[in-house]
């Protein structure tokens, strides 16, 4: 058994008749004092049960879930969870234990990890669990250790590369489904919004979510360490790590839209996050200065103190004279390092290095953003028993995903619920939809996107298998777009350039911590990028038309006008040979009836015994 490989446990999740969700089995034990089979969990993971057969799953003979758990004490990153649940009619088993009295018996068998490899996670998960009900003996636990050996020796030592972290998530299928909405989910996530993503079975539910995060360059490999960093309800014991983790939250609540107008000074200074000085590398360490006072008690208190002057009028922050300059020297790379769209891998040319501030692995470009930190939580799938998260002061935000109808019914613990099934995004305040409208380059993006996707599909052999419009291309354009949006916000009397973007979306970005993290330090990469928006320029005919296609799509009056347009068209269609038969008929005759009358009015009046005198007046009928 090797303790320190990628895999973590593996777990079994029941449900029982009288207790609903519980472990059942795990190896190694969650409890490190207890045996295989001890239902006790630790504090911090008192929802995997909930998590791993996910509610509602009584619906669906199979299902998969991807979730994310809070780091144990003394560690602190984010844990990767992939569960595959099945149901079996009791009838079939061969060994039939005392408990199980209901007619099916529904289990999950659930992996967990320290790195979020989905996909090829739930491939390998999935041919076990089917081996696994195929014994029809629950009792046969053999073959869950060999799967927790395996996956440790064959995913030992392999890096985050995107062939692997990409599988099973399609941005074809999302902009397929979403189309241009799929910027607008960009641009919600920048915000750090409370985003809900609403769908049944949770398979399809953790897919969106998931393939939208990967939109993100680096994201899914580096930027999620801290994105599960929450404290369960009512919670006694006091971890200093997730008290870290969360500590300061309020210093970056979000600012509400309605007051970005009051916010036209610089980007202030922001703080790493909370594990930044407990996991920087040594070699980092000469770089960066430490704070005035050296104690530990101190030095915590010194980063993560902001001066509330720099949202002032006019206000910037001045730091320390003695600290500053070695930061910012720091980062002065060398200019000239070339530079690919897509991502590389760790090592070469694209190498990644560790943030002193975001405390997260970044590119040359300071990517990925530092955007699923400080209590900015990314949630997959959210049980209902972790509903109050959704109200929690330490949750500055979340993108999160659930199925059940209660959580979307409260609306207003969200600023954007995401219906998957019907691609509609809900956001009620209309301060947000004005910032998320899309620019005439942005709408240009979106049907460059839309275009390339569509093209060939009707070629069964050749969809998906080409560059232009697969997968990767896909992800290299979202890079390119968000390169151009970050070296536009550096460039000097940049107003034109950031209002290809929106400006009502730039003012509220700049305000967010990612932005401010990121702004903070100087990255070498970016004097590679030119500014400007990927899809800027003059205004056409084609924009105006595009821009009605879109108004018409996403307003609810265009919405009923359409569908009323379709409505008719498709009764014009179904009935037109009859209608075009009746109404040329009632034509006919009336044209008919108009030439008759008429010819009987040009006729002269009839011969009698005493002349007709002529009318003193023009006749009118």
């Amino acid at each position: 058994m090797e303790p320190h490989g990628p895999v973590l446990h593996i777990v079994v999740v029941g449900f029982h008749h009288k207790k609903g969700c519980q472990v059942e089995f795990s190896y190694p034990p969650l409890m490190p004092d207890e045996g295989h089979d001890s239902n006790l969990l630790p504090e911090e993971w008192k929802y995997l049960p909930f998590l791993a057969l996910p509610d509602g799953a009584h619906n669906y003979q199979e299902d998969t879930v991807y979730f994310h758990l809070p780091p144990l004490s003394g560690d602190t990153k984010c844990v990767y969870g992939v569960s595959c649940y099945r149901q079996i009619e009791a009838k079939a088993l061969k060994v039939r234990q005392a408990d199980v009295t209901r007619e099916t018996v529904q289990k999950s068998v659930c992996v967990l990890c320290r790195v979020p490899l989905y996909g090829l996670l739930q491939a390998k998960l999935q041919l076990i669990t089917h081996a696994y009900f195929e014994e029809k003996d629950f009792s046969q636990i053999s073959i869950l250790k060999e799967l927790y050996d395996h996956m440790n020796g064959s995913l030992r030592g392999s890096a985050l590369e995107g062939s692997q972290v990409y599988l099973g998530l399609s941005p074809r299928d999302l902009i397929l489904h979403f189309r241009h909405k799929v910027i607008i989910l960009f641009k919600l996530i920048l915000l750090e919004k409370k985003v809900l993503f609403y769908v049944s079975p949770v398979n399809r539910l953790v897919g969106a979510l998931m393939t939208v995060i990967s939109l993100f360059p680096g994201m899914i490999e580096h930027g999620l360490v801290d994105s599960s960093h929450y404290r369960p309800k009512s919670s006694v014991s006091e971890d200093p790590s997730l008290s870290d983790s969360v500590s300061g939250a309020e210093e970056f609540i979000s600012v509400s839209v309605t007051d970005i107008a009051n916010a036209t000074g610089e980007p202030e200074e922001a703080p790493p996050t909370a594990n930044s000085s407990e996991t920087g590398s040594e070699e980092d360490s000469h770089l960066l200065k430490p704070p005035l006072r050296a104690s530990p008690e101190s030095s915590e208190s010194d980063w993560e103190t902001l001066d509330p002057s720099v949202l002032e009028e006019g206000g910037t922050k001045e730091a320390p004279s003695e600290t500053l300059p070695e930061l910012q020297d720091a980062f002065d790379s060398k200019p000239g390092t070339p530079i690919t769209v897509q991502p590389q891998a760790a090592g070469g040319q694209g190498g990644v290095t560790h943030g002193l501030l975001s405390g997260l692995e970044e590119d040359q470009h300071g990517l990925p953003l530092a955007i699923f930190t400080k209590g900015y939580l990314c949630l997959p799938y959210m049980a209902l028993q972790q509903h109050h998260l959704l109200s929690d002061v330490t949750v500055r935000g979340f993108v999160a995903g659930a199925t059940n109808i209660l959580f979307h019914q409260q609306k207003h613990l969200s600023d954007a619920i995401i219906e998957v099934e019907e691609a509609r995004i809900l956001i009620q305040d209309p301060e947000l939809r004005k910032v998320l409208s899309l620019s005439t380059a942005d709408l240009r993006f979106a049907d460059y996107l839309v275009k390339h996707v569509t093209e060939n599909r009707d070629d069964v052999f050749l969809d998906g298998t080409g560059w232009e419009g697969g997968d990767e291309w896909i992800r290299a354009q979202f890079t390119l777009y968000l390169h151009s949006l970050l070296s536009s916000s550096l460039q000097q009397d940049n107003e034109r350039l950031l209002a290809d973007y929106g400006s009502p979306f730039v003012s509220a970005w700049k305000i967010t911590h990612n932005y401010r993290v990121w702004h903070s330090n100087k990255h070498a990469g970016m004097t590679a990028i030119t500014p400007g928006h990927p899809f800027q320029g003059q205004y056409s005919v084609a924009d105006v038309k595009l821009r009605l296609s879109h108004s018409v799509q996403n307003s609810e009056r265009g919405k009923k006008i359409g569908n009323a347009m379709m409505t008719t068209s498709r009764s014009m269609v179904q009935t037109g040979k009859a209608v075009g038969q009746s109404v040329g008929g009632a034509l006919t005759s009336a044209k008919s009836a108009m030439s008759s009358w008429f010819s009987t009015l040009a006729q002269p009046a009839p011969v009698t015994g005493e002349p007709v005198p002529e009318p003193a007046t023009e006749v009118k009928p």
